[in-house]
């Protein structure tokens, strides 16, 4: 039996950013089943807003604060409010230290760390308005715990291995989260991130079989668990939970 209501999230307007990945895609699934009104900005929609299966989907470069400011403000006019941003959209790099190029550094924080506090700093004022506001951001297990390949073992785990420019960008989010967490709390605001362990999508289908053997739970995760985190953090029933990273990761760290 489900701990919510049907239709609990009824009248609650999200936007989701990175909506159409594997883990964006079952976000926005999940909020709308849950009877909110959903808007998924991505990169790689074209052209203006359309609607799916009761999906808005609307085109974003979230490195742009022009875009986001644009689409922050289009989601409130048509909608009348946005109390939900949940902060999906990035990209994952891999290899080692001594070979990452300038521009890859500079390419993933800027769209992993920047993108999201400017998808944050969008809709504050809003939200603060309103009295009431969920920001999820999407952390990673990897800005934790150092990255999962083990190089001293094998050299070639970390070709394939999520890199330091990827961790770095993450645990910026976190500790973002912690940082707007405070200073919004106040105005009925909370502010949380999930950080996720390896899961199953297009994106890790190279992930070495030697790492996938050591996840606890014996297993990657799956979008529909992350998205189920979310889920708990943006509701109504969380208020009392703000400046929390949560781990969901089949027990690959825990702290």
């Amino acid at each position: 039996m489900s701990m919510y209501a049907a239709n609990f999230m009824a009248g609650r307007v999200a936007l989701v950013t990175g909506g159409t990945g594997g883990i964006g895609s079952a976000v926005c699934e999940a909020l709308a089943q849950a009877g909110a009104r959903v808007v998924s900005a991505d990169l790689a929609i074209a052209g203006n807003a359309q609607a799916d299966e009761g999906i808005e989907r609307i085109a974003l470069d979230v490195t742009s604060a022009a875009q986001v400011r644009a689409c922050v403000d289009d989601v409130v006019a048509r909608h009348g409010r946005l109390d939900i941003l949940v902060n999906v959209a990035g990209i994952v790099s891999v290899g080692n230290a001594q070979d990452l190029p300038e521009a890859e550094w500079d390419r993933v924080v800027d769209i992993n760390l920047k993108g999201t506090f400017l998808c944050c700093q969008a809709v504050i004022a809003t939200m603060k308005q309103q009295k009431f506001g969920r920001i999820v951001n999407i952390g990673s297990v990897l800005g934790k715990n150092g990255g999962n390949a083990r190089p001293w073992v094998n050299p070639h785990e970390q070709d394939r291995a999520g890199n330091v420019a990827y961790g770095v960008s993450k645990a910026g989010v976190h500790i973002m989260t912690s940082y707007l967490a405070r200073e919004l709390a106040s105005s009925g605001v909370t502010v949380n991130a999930v950080a996720p362990g390896p899961v199953a999508s297009a994106m890790t289908t190279s992930f070495p079989e030697a790492l996938r053997a050591l996840i606890p739970v014996g297993r990657m995760g799956q979008a529909t668990e992350i998205a189920s985190a979310v889920l708990f953090l943006a509701s109504p029933e969380s208020g009392f939970v703000t400046g929390e990273t949560l781990d969901v990761n089949g027990g690959l760290w825990s702290d």
